[in-house]
């Protein structure tokens, strides 16, 4: 089993709107090393959701793989944000994965709590400059931030 960090804009999609539609597809990511990731996913592997770019920015809660990597439909429509223009039915670029949601985090762990947290020192997603939306976790780290939001894995 693998282990995921997801971030997503509560006000584009929160975790709470998982919890109340229990499955979404993960829909808009435009980054190839994001992509690149979200096709290693298997159903089953733990997601760790952030929210991002809101007032408090941090891990609020666990997903689950539902559904591994398949085209991403926003690509296809026009209307979308997320259109690509250069990506056809028959040579799509982008990928997206289905998750379901599975626990909300006791509290919200924080970019600072994230920061202050030794066992998480070499986490991906705090190394300066890395913006990617989509990042692997180690099981260690998985645990930790569990430990912090009040859950067990």
């Amino acid at each position: 089993m693998h282990h995921w960090l997801m971030k997503s804009e509560p006000d584009e999609f929160s975790f709470q709107e998982l919890e109340r539609k229990g499955q979404e597809p993960w829909t808009g990511v435009r980054n190839y090393q994001a992509r690149n990731f979200m096709r290693a996913a298997k159903v089953g592997d733990l997601v760790l959701f952030y929210h991002s770019n809101c007032e408090e920015p941090g891990i609020v809660g666990v997903a689950r793989i539902s559904k591994e990597a398949f085209d991403d439909p926003t690509q296809f429509e026009p209307k979308s944000d997320y259109y690509d223009a250069k990506s056809t039915k028959d040579d799509p670029r982008w990928s997206c994965v289905e998750v379901s949601f599975h626990q909300a985090f006791k509290r919200l762990v924080s970019l600072p709590d994230l920061r202050a947290c030794a066992a998480l020192k070499d986490m991906l997603i705090l190394r300066p400059g890395n913006r990617l939306s989509v990042t692997p976790v180690t099981a260690a780290e998985f645990k930790a931030i569990a430990g912090l939001g009040g859950i067990r894995k």
